[in-house]
């Protein structure tokens, strides 16, 4: 048994130790566990977009990290950050706030400068005379959008990489940004004939409307009076919308109460429907006799807003205890009006 899970635990001892190894490497390259080193200060008027955890770079060699950024003296940023204790920083040193990329990320750019070159002290100041805060691209680059718009995102990408390079002075020339613009209008010129369709497409829009003119500014005044009536009877239109709310709830209420006894209703009417269906020959036999009964009422009312009775046949017995019957005599009228179909 000892001999089968030996190897098996020699694997998972080597697996494990690889594993350590590379998480450290890794936690070391990203910058989660920064190697020792010596802590500067610096002062700028503006660092939007820097963070702490961003890079330090000399030369585009990232030698430290970011730790803290405060406020001091209120309008003032000052940035804490850590070189490799190898790496020499002088108290002549300049520091930039640069674009790392496109996305807007931010890093801190230490440059050697013309001033005194003795070693700056651990926890030394860089004053705001020797710094410079980070470009403000957002102005430059809202010059660019209607050439942007009319590029290719590649394109676009390329222009503004090339313009923070330059303008940073991180790499090439005005005279290469230029010749990159000019391939780009190149391209917009290449596309002159779809930029002509359009435009004469929107000189036929604007002479539809300067045709209409008196109709557009008729519709205008027309839209701006009712605005305004709708304006004036604002208060009457908010009171309406509130009488509309209260009557939605009586309304609500009223179905709710009324809901169980008409879902009854619904359903005697439907028992009702089907008795009605079961006798349909006796309701018949009855609408059939209803005509002769009316004319023999009719007549009977004939004389008046009164009911007329006559006595057209009539006979019996009259009994008393202790006495023999009383026989009445009877009575048998020959009346047209006790003819038969009267109301005998």
């Amino acid at each position: 048994m000892t001999g089968k899970t030996t190897p098996a635990l020699v694997k998972l001892v080597v697996f494990a130790a690889v594993t350590l190894l590379a998480t450290a490497l890794l936690a070391q390259t990203l910058g989660a566990f920064p190697p020792a080193g010596t802590t500067y200060r610096a002062r700028f008027t503006d660092v939007t977009g820097l963070l702490a955890g961003d890079d330090v770079r000399i030369a585009g060699v990232r030698v430290g990290k970011v730790s803290d950024i405060r406020v001091v003296e209120d309008t003032t940023a000052e940035v804490a950050f850590t070189v490799d204790r190898d790496v020499p920083v002088a108290v002549g040193v300049r520091a930039a706030v640069r674009y790392r990329n496109l996305v807007g990320q931010r890093y801190l750019a230490l440059t050697e400068g013309p001033g005194d070159p003795r070693p700056l002290r651990p926890d030394g100041l860089i004053p705001l005379a020797q710094t410079k805060p980070a470009l403000d691209l957002t102005v430059l680059f809202n010059g660019f959008r209607p050439l942007f718009t009319a590029l290719d995102p590649a394109e676009v990408n390329k222009l503004a990489y090339e313009i923070v390079q330059v303008l940073q002075g991180e790499g090439g020339t005005v005279a290469s940004l230029l010749r990159r613009t000019a391939s780009l209008t190149s391209t917009l010129a290449d596309r002159d004939a779809v930029i002509g369709r359009v435009v004469t497409n929107l000189n036929q829009v604007l002479g539809t409307l300067a045709a209409h003119d008196k109709e557009l500014d008729q519709s205008i005044s027309q839209l701006q009076q009712f605005v305004s009536g709708l304006s004036a009877d604002r208060t009457a239109i908010g009171e309406a919308l509130v009488s509309l709310g209260e009557l939605t709830d009586t309304t609500a209420g009223l179905l709710r109460q009324t809901r169980p006894p008409l879902a009854a209703d619904v359903r005697a009417l439907d028992e009702l429907a089907g008795t009605l269906n079961r006798n349909s020959a006796v309701i018949d036999a009855t609408l059939g006799r209803l005509p002769q009964r009316y004319e023999s009422l009719t007549r009977v009312a004939s004389y008046g807003s009164w009911f007329n009775f006559y006595l057209c046949d009539f006979d019996g017995r009259l009994a008393v205890d202790g006495h023999a019957p009383l026989t009445v005599p009877g009575v048998d009228a020959t009346a047209a009006r006790c003819a038969t179909g009267g109301a005998r």
